[in-house]
Formats: structure tokens, C-alpha cells, sequence
């Protein structure tokens, strides 16, 4: 329960009584003053010690308030794809409430796929809701780490490897979240790319790569979304760990982008006494009570920002002038959220909820492939649904993201309700059958003895009977999968799946696989599938989103947020220096070097032209697009803008979403590396049958920019830019050229 001192209720109630809205208070309790004056009187009511004791935490998930001001705590929860279930004071095991069952939305690389700004609202309004509604004041998430290698664990949480996109779909979720008052805390910064040996690991950056690719779109999301707080990360960036990294949140991200909120330390990612009281950390939270390992009997007086602080302060090690910059942004966030004039009640597992997590889902989930399998015929007879994750329940696991849902829809429970008898279930392999995580437990008994000759036997001899066979497979969210803490060990499914697949197809050629996941996986059998679709872990409503798909209902429109490459050896990362990253005499943390510079995901394929499974913003639908009419200005001067646009047409029979993909071309510069094409704009449209329309996109200086390491500046050079329109970054269908002057 929240802690309110008297002093707040009783003068709020005096100031109502009175018929007043701000009668006699003090200032920093008056909503009407502006928002730095009131922190600038909480602050200087302050003692050093309540200063302090709001720079860290007092259980897992809170901080202290200033209870003798009636300033409250601050309440954190995970997200970001739903509310986490209550957990114990100094324990991440559920604390067995039953009134804390969320809405789980789709994983962030669903929403990536949608390409949809509209539809990122509507999610960050509808989990600002349910945060507010169970008295969260800062929101973990949204998480918009580039996947740099598909290999990371935590990809599913992120949205994909192109920093335009992530942070043209962040900005909208960030805004929506707070517009309910509750704060958006971006993580993890920054060049946070793995999971493996995520605390002991250095990521060794160039200033270009840097400012290119891994920061624009936690940029956007302080200087476009406005975020409130920002999470650091477990990494180190150049030796120094990036929960007090001076040159990451002093100098860039505080002083370069203006940030005015506050800094929270991921989970025991604070690491050193000294740094975390200068280097631009605010808060500190973490695992057991010293921020990272052990119980002492004091337990969150060891904590970097507390005890060790005030001992700092007494002896003049540390100054108030940096305690009073942490104090007032952290009086800010409270202002922001729990103090905030605009008094927000929030909703929770409503129904408007549950439409809006199933129509993301939809919106997001990929079609790869299709020879004529998909829609389903409505006069289609036995349907035979192969694979553990048709009836696998994905809400509960993944790490920090575990949920506990009021319901989940699996794939199969949504078929047999759209197509009832016609359907049936045979396993054909087993793959994760653990059903619960940290106490929350999905109720789901998936044992099963058989060996994989059985289980593929039953599968075949199930799927020369049917009609149409549907393969739902893919990865989960234990370890080595889609997971925090652990990275994938292959590109390829897991369990033997691609031996099932070839072996149904060689029984009944048409066969939907369709595959969940939240990261890319490799296909090598995909000539032998009629369709193929990408599903996601799409919460709560999982099952019918994918139906809707799968039945024509929904006109899929998802593009891939990432590329799917042939095999891992096609990708940049080459070395072990790369990745996982080695050890160096003389360096006490492991070293990974970001060699590749920008050649990231499309970046690295398109420039060097290697053949990719899937590319980059690919995805197909039941009616067809044609591209004609490209245009572009003349010219784009400093200071100026540039509008290039083309015609979209629907030509087939079914009303459709279409994404219009705009990429850049950049001039040749000698001694100055650039990609192939680089994306610079996106619009959903929808479209009739028939319909056509102009799509119209403003390209200024900037959007063409690289990044100067030298000059420490972006620079747009002079010279013939080609402006591309596609349905994928390989699939260019019309193009028109400018000169930037």
C-alpha cells in the first residue's frame, strides 16, 4: 500500500471543503502551480537524508516517498507487454493475488511488424491504463534495442533492427502510456545487444555506429515521445557500465538530448559506489538487496545510492549539488505520475482491452508465403493441426516480461471454435514442457513420453487423411529460446521440427506452417510448404488474431521488422570478437567489438548483396499492390524540405492494408562507407479493391544525414539521392531522384 501522510489528505480535503481547488496549500501540492516550482519547493523542504532515501529502493519493485510531506513512493512494474503480476516485497515470486491478472498484449516485436503508428497508440494508451489502474508510476518499457544478431534472447521485447522504424513506432507507445500519467521507462540503454554474459561484457562502439544505428531511436523516444525515464542498461559501453556511464547518460543523453527525467538502474545494474552517485544515475533498484547478489540483514541501506552515498555526502566526497539534480528529477517523475494534477483512474481487463491486444496481433502477424492455401476454404474438410505450440501457452516465461493473464486463447482453441469438428491435434514433437515461471503457472500438463519417432509417425499418418494440415511451431520463451538471460544456440527451429515439416509434406503437400516466434528463424524447408506465415507471441488473444489471419478474416498486412537470413554465416557477425565477444589480457571485463560499423540486418545484405530468406520489411497479402508514378523535388537545401511520393493501387479483388516503404539512396563519397539503401519513411494505408492513392512522404536534411565522427555532426553531402518505394528493402518497385544542394 502506498504510504500519504496526513498533511496531504487533510490539506486536500480542507482545500474541498472550502470550495477551493488550491486554497492555502503549500506549493508544491498545488496542481496549478507550474510543475518546476512545485519541485523546487518539495526540494527545499527536503532533508539530506529523505534526498537519499528516494535514490533507492526499499523493496523489489518501490522506492520511498517523503512520507513527512506527503510525497508517496514510487511504484515500478514490468511490462512491457502487460502488467506484471504482484510479486513479494524482496522476492520476484508472485505474492498470490487474485485480483492481478493483466491483459497480455502482444510482444513488442508483434507491434514492430505492423508498421502502424495508430496501432502503437492504441497499445501504449491501453497499458498506460491498466498500469494506472494498478498504481504503477513507471512503466519498464518499451524496450527498442536493435537486434543485431538474431541470436539475442531478448529480441521478442524489441522492435527489430532498423533504428527509423523503432523509433518512428516507440514515439506513439510512449505517449500513450503517459497520457494516463504513468511514466515510460525506455530501456535498456544503450548497445545492450545480447543476453549472454550481459554483465560481464563491454560493447565497443565507433562514434558512427554509435549515433547511426544503436541511439536514433532512443533519441526519438526522449526528444519526439517525450519519455519520462530511461532504463540503463547491464552492459558495459567502453568499459564503464552503462548504469553510470558518464558518456552515456551525462553527456548524450542528459546533456546533448536535454533529458529532464529520470535514470533507473536495470535490476542490480548498478555496480560501483563512486559512478553511481556521479555518473547520471538517479534511481537504483535490484536483485536481493545489495543491487546484485546477497541478503545482508540491512539489506537496502547497502544498496550503491544509499548508505555508501550518505557516507560520501559526510565526507565530502560527493556534493548536494548532484543529489539535489537526482532528487529533482525523481520529484519530477512523482509529479508526472502519482502527484499529477490530472487525476487518471485507469481500466483493466476490460473488453476495449482485448479487442485492441487481438486486432495488434493480427495487424503484426506476416504472411511469407502462399500457393493458394490461405484464406482457409470455407468448404474445407478435416483440418489436422500439427506442433506443441498450437496448444502451448506463451503469456507465463520469457524472464522480466512474465505474465499472469486472465485468459490466453491458444491457436488450437481458436480453430475449433471458428471450425469446429472438422479439427484435430496430433504433437509431433515435444519441445519446452515447463508450464510456470517464478510461481505463476499456466495450469497446462505438456508431458509427454513418446520419442520423436512416434510422435512423427502419428503426424503423418494423421496428415494423409486430412484435408489441410496446419503446423504451428516455432520457438518459446524458455532458456535458449526467446528469453532473458540466455541467447539462441541455432538460427533453425528446435526439437527436430524441421523434420516433422519435411515429413508431412512429403504425405500431404498442402500443409500452412505457421511459425511463432519473436526473433527471425531460418527456413531451409520452406519449398516444401503450400503457405508459411510468421506469428508472434501475441498475449492474451493470441489464437484468434492468428485465425483471423488464417481465415481471411484479416487481410494480413504484417511486414518483418528484421531479416530473416538463409544461415548465420550469411550475417555480418563473423568473429568471436563480434560476438559473444572474448576475454584480453589485461581487460577485467569480456570485449565485444561492433566491427560490422553500420552494416546492421538489411544495412549488411542489401550493401553486399547476399541472398536473404526473407528481407526486411517483407510480408505479403491476399490482394496484390502495383507502385507507379514517382516523383521527387528538384532539390533539398540546408534549411529546407524535399516531398517525394508515389501511387499505390490495390489490384486485386480483396480491400487490404498496404505498408508504402520509402528507402534512400545516398551519393557515392570517396573514403565514406553507406548502405546500399537506408529506410527514411513509412505509411500504412488502406485500400478498397481497385482503390488507388498518393502517397506523399517530406524528406529534410536530417532524414539523409551521417553521422561525422571527426566533427561530432550530422552531415547531409551534396549530391544525386535516389528515393526508393518498395514493399520490402528488396523489393524496390518504383524510384525517383533529388539533388541535395
Amino acid at each position: 500500500m502506498r504510504k500519504y501522510s496526513l498533511i496531504l489528505a487533510g490539506a486536500i480535503l480542507i482545500a474541498s471543503c472550502a470550495g477551493k481547488k488550491t486554497a492555502n496549500l503549500p506549493v508544491y501540492l498545488d496542481p496549478d502551480k507550474p510543475l518546476e516550482e512545485r519541485v523546487e519547493d518539495a526540494l527545499s523542504r527536503m532533508t539530506l537524508e529523505e534526498k537519499v532515501a528516494m535514490t533507492h529502493a526499499q523493496s523489489k519493485f518501490s522506492s520511498p516517498g517523503v512520507p513527512r510531506l506527503g510525497i508517496p513512493e514510487v511504484w515500478c512494474t514490468d511490462g512491457p507487454h502487460g502488467i506484471r503480476p504482484e510479486v513479494l516485497w524482496d522476492d520476484w515470486d508472485q505474492a498470490g493475488w487474485t485480483n492481478d491478472s493483466c491483459t497480455a498484449f502482444p510482444a513488442l516485436s508483434n507491434l514492430a511488424a505492423t508498421w502502424d503508428r495508430e496501432l502503437s497508440r492504441l497499445y501504449g494508451d491501453c497499458i498506460g491504463e491498466e498500469a494506472r489502474y494498478r498504481k504503477k508510476d513507471i512503466l519498464l518499457g518499451p524496450g527498442i534495442n536493435i537486434c543485431r544478431t538474431p541470436l539475442n534472447g531478448r529480441n521478442f521485447e524489441y522492435m527489430g533492427e532498423d533504428p527509423f522504424l523503432s523509433g518512428e513506432m516507440v514515439v506513439p507507445y510512449i505517449q500513450g502510456v503517459q497520457a494516463n500519467g504513468v511514466a515510460a521507462c525506455v530501456k535498456h540503454f544503450a548497445v545492450n545487444n545480447q543476453e549472454v554474459r550481459r554483465t560481464l561484457t563491454s560493447s565497443n562502439v565507433d562514434d558512427r555506429t554509435l549515433y547511426e544505428i544503436y541511439l536514433p531511436a532512443f533519441k526519438a523516444a526522449v526528444q519526439k515521445g517525450g519519455a519520462w525515464a530511461v532504463m540503463g542498461s547491464y552492459n558495459l559501453y567502453n568499459n564503464q557500465f552503462n548504469c553510470h556511464n558518464k558518456r552515456l547518460l551525462c553527456d548524450i543523453l542528459k546533456g546533448e538530448w536535454g533529458f529532464d527525467g529520470v535514470v533507473v538502474s536495470d535490476w542490480g545494474g548498478a555496480r560501483d559506489d563512486d559512478e553511481a552517485v556521479t555518473n547520471g544515475l538517479d534511481m537504483e533498484f535490484g536483485t536481493w538487496t545489495n543491487g546484485l547478489t546477497g541478503a545482508p540483514s540491512d539489506s537496502y541501506n547497502n544498496y550503491h545510492l544509499a548508505r555508501p552515498y550518505l557516507e560520501r555526502l559526510a565526507d565530502g566526497r560527493a556534493d548536494e549539488a548532484t543529489l539535489n539534480d537526482k532528487a529533482r528529477r525523481i520529484l519530477r517523475t512523482i509529479f508526472r505520475t502519482s502527484m499529477n494534477p490530472e487525476h487518471h483512474f485507469g481500466r483493466f481487463v476490460c473488453p476495449e482491452h482485448y479487442e485492441a491486444a487481438r486486432k495488434i496481433a493480427a495487424e503484426g502477424i506476416v504472411l511469407l508465403k502462399n500457393e493458394g492455401a490461405l484464406p482457409i476454404d470455407e468448404k474445407v474438410g478435416k483440418i489436422l493441426v500439427v506442433g506443441e505450440n498450437a496448444v502451448k501457452k506463451m503469456v507465463v516465461g520469457g524472464g522480466s516480461s512474465n505474465l499472469k493473464t486472465r485468459y490466453e486463447v491458444t491457436p488450437l482453441e481458436a480453430l475449433e471454435e471458428a471450425y469446429g469438428e472438422k479439427v484435430s491435434w496430433v504433437r509431433g514433437y515435444v519441445g519446452d514442457v515447463s508450464t510456470s515461471y517464478n510461481k505463476v503457472s499456466t495450469g497446462q500438463d505438456l508431458s509427454d513420453s513418446r520419442s520423436s519417432e512416434e510422435l512423427i509417425a502419428e503426424a503423418v499418418a494423421e496428415a494423409g487423411k486430412a484435408d489441410l494440415v496446419i503446423f504451428i511451431g516455432g520457438l518459446n520463451k524458455s532458456a535458449n529460446q526467446d528469453n532473458e538471460g540466455t541467447d539462441r544456440v541455432q538460427l533453425d527451429m528446435p526439437y527436430g521440427q524441421e523434420s516433422v515439416i519435411r515429413a508431412i509434406a512429403a504425405v500431404n503437400p498442402k500443409l500452412v506452417v505457421v511459425n511463432i516466434s519473436g526473433s527471425p528463424v531460418s527456413m531451409p524447408w520452406a519449398e516444401v510448404a503450400s503457405a508459411i506465415v510468421q506469428s508472434w507471441y501475441g498475449g492474451t488473444e493470441t489464437g484468434h488474431a492468428l485465425v483471423d489471419v488464417l481465415s481471411g478474416a484479416v487481410n494480413p498486412s504484417g511486414k518483418l521488422p528484421f531479416t530473416v537470413p538463409c544461415s548465420l554465416e550469411d550475417g555480418p557477425l563473423k568473429t568471436e570478437r563480434q560476438y559473444p565477444g572474448v576475454r584480453e589480457e589485461g581487460k577485467r571485463y569480456w570485449q565485444e567489438y561492433y566491427d560490422e560499423g553500420i552494416f546492421v540486418g538489411y544495412r549488411w545484405y542489401d550493401t553486399k548483396g547476399i541472398k536473404v530468406q526473407f528481407p526486411f520489411g517483407y510480408g505479403l497479402s491476399y490482394t496484390t499492390f502495383d507502385y507507379s508514378g514517382a516523383k521527387a523535388g528538384k532539390s533539398l537545401r540546408e534549411g529546407g524540405s524535399v516531398k517525394v511520393s508515389v501511387n499505390v493501387r490495390n489490384t486485386g479483388d480483396r480491400d487490404g492494408a498496404e505498408v508504402v516503404e520509402l528507402y534512400v539512396a545516398a551519393p557515392e563519397i570517396e573514403g565514406v562507407e553507406r548502405a546500399a539503401k537506408e529506410l527514411k519513411g513509412f505509411e500504412k494505408i488502406f485500400l478498397k479493391a481497385g482503390e488507388s492513392r498518393t502517397v506523399t512522404f517530406t524528406l529534410t536534411p536530417s532524414d539523409i544525414s551521417r553521422f561525422d565522427p571527426e566533427a561530432h555532426k550530422w552531415v547531409a553531402d551534396k549530391g544525386t539521392y535516389k528515393a526508393l518505394f518498395g514493399t520490402s528493402s528488396a523489393d524496390i518497385l518504383a524510384e525517383a531522384t533529388f539533388e541535395m544542394k
